[in-house]
């Protein structure tokens, strides 16, 4: 049975068992799918890394990601802990990979001191979807149209993978939020997207929730990956072009996002604690 390194760290937080957990595989080259999948599930976490071999030229290594659910393309928190654990397995404390995942190669910079550490990457330039109809997509989370924010409209933008950018007119109607998980779980699959990001926009300040497909895999404590498509959408509509966005707090997991624009990308940053290192005994 091959045992197998095993990071599991807590991403967009200085402090431990806050912001987002994330489990990390290493040298899980010959790690069928199915046996990942299973290992997802087996963690219950919004998403489990596993390092591969780059296949893609000029990448470090090769970073599969994946829900409960299944495979992704692309994700914030999982790409910023992974390239950690990498720096760490490989005695770095500071370190430029260039991570390969479905979507292309993105350049992830982390540095390292001994449990702690902080990370950075540019994520994919950004593209903008179809706007959606406010008041239907407000009431799959029970509220109504005048919620809605009137300067910045509902969305599906990605910088990587799609996610539906749902902007309020204030934090109250973060608070009063109830998803209704099977008509998320609908929108977010129409649009091929990873989460519903319900935010409340003041300046460069914003409060985040981030509810994924499906009441199983619940709401999302930090959400890198909606971070920068966030920071886009912003930036296109108000000029604003730099975000630092609190998530998790409803959830008792507080998370500290930062997003900003980088010529036609968008670099999304934060801190990462390592919490558990250990050995994975998997049987293929």
């Amino acid at each position: 049975m091959p045992e197998l390194p095993y990071t599991l760290l807590d991403v967009f937080t200085a402090g431990p068992l806050q912001g987002n957990p994330l489990a990390v595989v290493h040298d899980a080259g010959a790690v069928p799918d199915e046996i990942m999948r299973a290992f997802a599930r087996e963690t219950r976490l919004s998403e489990t890394s596993f390092v591969q071999p780059a296949a893609a030229e000029g990448a470090d290594y090769r970073h599969r990601i994946w829900m409960m659910s299944g495979e992704i393309p692309f994700a914030g928190h999982p790409s910023l802990g992974t390239a950690v654990a990498v720096a760490r397995a490989r005695g770095l404390e500071t370190a430029s990979f260039a991570q390969q995942t479905h979507p292309g190669v993105q350049r992830v910079d982390v540095e390292v001191s001994g449990l702690a550490a902080r990370a950075s990457m540019l994520q994919e330039p950004p593209s903008f979807g179809p706007e959606l109809d406010p008041e239907e997509t407000l009431g799959l989370v029970g509220l109504s149209g005048g919620d809605r924010d009137p300067g910045l409209p509902v969305q599906v933008v990605s910088t990587g993978a799609p996610q539906v950018i749902v902007p309020v007119a204030d934090m109250g109607a973060l608070a009063r939020a109830v998803p209704d998980y099977d008509g998320v779980g609908s929108l977010l699959t129409a649009h091929d997207a990873i989460a519903y990001y319900l935010v409340a926009v003041d300046g460069s300040e914003v409060r985040a929730r981030s509810f994924l497909r499906t009441a199983e895999m619940g709401e999302d404590p930090a959400t890198g990956a909606a971070a920068g498509p966030l920071c886009a959408h912003v930036a296109a509509r108000s000029g604003v072009e730099a975000v630092e966005i609190d998530q998790g707090v409803e959830m008792g997991r507080p998370s500290r996002l930062r997003a900003a624009v980088e010529g036609d990308r968008v670099c999304v940053d934060g801190d990462v604690v390592v919490v558990v290192d250990g050995t994975v005994h998997l049987d293929f």
